[in-house]
Order: structure tokens, then sequence, then C-alpha cells
């Protein structure tokens, strides 16, 4: 090769390197801001990836995802969505919790937010109106902290002799006050107490286990109430319940799946399926506050027979008719 095409050559590719650098840094990255683990999230997050690629994006090939999990420590959050706005991230994407989503619009008004929250975002404070949230904020809820009075309310249903109801609640849950408030109102007009036990952060497995067994000795049925930190331990709340033979009742089906007594709430997935929609779109250049905040249009009443039966129960015919689900 002659020194004068040897050369132009390198020019030519040292010409081209900026461009590339200049691509890459021109592909879209989204910033996922999560209350729990990765994998806690994963579930939502293969949701929220399947509605993104069906409008176009694929993790890797045009969009890059910025990934931060606060493993429940909710402490850590305004720090970890303040590195996602000094990044530049295009949108961020806040779930597993309502923190989350705290965090992210204290951060940035100018970033597109997609949020997933368990409350009602107008009341939550995330947007001024569900049709037209105006902003950079949009997303979908799932009604979780709005649920309790009906899940208790199917529980005593299923047990209407059991005079004492335990609610199960985390401290970490900024609603906790409102799940435990509508609990309470709803048992007054059921004519049953409550007794509630508080699951802090710190040793919360241990805190669990030692709950469970003062309520076997007051006799109590439980209300799991909603929450991220309840999701994460399906395993150990289960096998407390199954083995006190008390009945219980969770917010999602997995739980029954898994040998829980009954359950009654909204389709996580079809919440994070939505944000992946909505991100999608707003990578297309649409504001998130022309898209309306979606509300749940699928509630699922799940029971288990066989859990019923081993612990001695029968669903009331009227009950079982109900249920979106039957596992036998």
């Amino acid at each position: 090769m002659r020194r004068r095409d040897l050369i132009k050559g390198v020019a030519g590719s040292a010409a081209a390197w900026p461009f590339a650098a200049r691509a890459q840094q021109q592909m879209p990255v989204i910033g996922w801001l999560f209350g729990v683990s990765a994998q806690a999230g994963q579930p939502p997050l293969t949701a929220f990836r399947k509605a993104l690629g069906a409008e176009g994006f694929v993790e890797g090939q045009n969009v890059q995802i910025e990934y931060r999990w606060a493993d429940s420590q909710y402490d850590k959050l305004p720090a970890m969505a303040a590195d996602l706005v000094a990044k530049s991230v295009t949108v961020i994407v806040a779930g597993g919790g309502d923190p989350a989503g705290h965090a992210a619009k204290a951060a940035t008004s100018t970033i597109p937010i997609a949020i997933v929250t368990g409350s009602d975002p107008v009341k939550e404070g995330f947007v001024p109106n569900l049709n037209r949230p105006g902003g950079n904020v949009t997303g979908a809820t799932i009604f979780s902290y709005e649920m309790e009075s009906k899940r208790l309310g199917l529980l005593h249903e299923a047990v209407p002799a059991t005079k004492t109801v335990a609610v199960l609640l985390s401290l970490a849950n900024p609603n906790v006050d409102v799940q435990l408030r509508d609990a309470r109102e709803t048992a007054s007009k059921l004519g049953v107490d409550v007794v509630a036990f508080n699951v802090p952060v710190v040793n919360a497995d241990g805190a669990i286990t030692a709950a469970f067994a003062d309520m076997a000795q007051k006799k109590a049925a439980v209300l799991v109430t909603a929450d991220p930190q309840f999701n994460i331990r399906r395993v150990l709340l289960i096998a407390q319940a199954a083995q006190y033979r008390l009945p219980a009742i969770y917010e999602f089906r997995q739980y029954v799946v898994e040998g829980g007594l009954m359950s009654y709430g909204t389709v996580l997935a079809d919440a994070f399926s939505q944000a992946g929609a909505y991100t999608g779109r707003i990578l297309k250049g649409e504001k998130p506050g022309d898209l309306p905040f979606v509300l749940p249009t699928k509630f699922q009443f799940a029971i288990n027979l066989k859990t019923a039966k081993a612990l001695g129960l029968e669903f009331p015919p009227t009950l079982s008719a109900r249920a979106d689900e039957v596992i036998e």
C-alpha cells in the first residue's frame, strides 16, 4: 500500500469515529427506577420489555436501559433518581412502590416519567388530572392500596365466625396509615376487631414469623396488605399461614397459585405493559402530559380449594361462584 493511500485510509477511519460515537450517544436511554430488588422486579420488567418491543424498541438494539434497584431501601431512591437525571436519560420508568414515583417526580420536571403506582394518582400528587395529566408524568395505577376494604370483606365472607382480623402492614409503605384506616372502618361495620402487625424493613422475615405466632394465639384471620415487600416474601407468608392454620387473603393471584387461600387485586403485568407502551410512545415523540393515566379494568378474585380443605374451611357457594379462578 502506498503511503498516500495509507494516510487517506487512516484519516477516513478517524473521521468516522465521531459519527459512530454520536450514533451511540443518540440511542435513547430509559432510566429504570425500582423500589425492590432485581429478582423481585423481573416479572414487571418482562411485561414492560414486551410492550416496549411492540412499540418498536428493543433493549440493546435501538434503546438502552439504565437500571437502579433500591432493594426495598426506599431512602436510596432520591439519590438514584438524581443520578439518572444527571445521566440525561430520555425517560424514567418508576415502580416497585410509590416512593420510586415520588423520587422521580422530585428529581425532574422536564424528563418524561412513566409511573406505575398502587394509589390514586391524583390523591398521591403524581398528576392533577387523570385524563390530561399535563407536565412530565403519566403512567398506570393498580389501586393496590385502595383495595383493603374489599379484601377484608371477602375474608369475612369466607370465615364469618372469626371475630379478629390481623392486618399485616409494612412500615416502609407511605400508604400504611390509609390501609389501616380503611381496614378498621370496614371491620367496624362487620363487627370484628382489628389487630395491626407492623413489619419493619430490617429483619422483616423475623418480624413476620413473630407476627404469625401472635396471630395464632389470637385465632385471627389474616389480611396481608398490598406492598412490594410482601410480594417478594410470598413463600414465607404462605408457609406461616399454613403452619398456624390461619385463613388469609392476599393481593395477587400468584399467592393463591403458590398455595395461599384467597386473593383479590388487579394484574400487575397489565400496568407495566401500559408503562412499556407509553414509554415507546414517548420515545416516538408524544408528550407524557397528553397521555391519560390508565386505571385498571381487570380485577381477579382467586381461591384455592385445596388450601381451604387443609384449613378445614368450606367456601360459601355464593362466594365461590364469584371467584374468577378456582384452584383445586
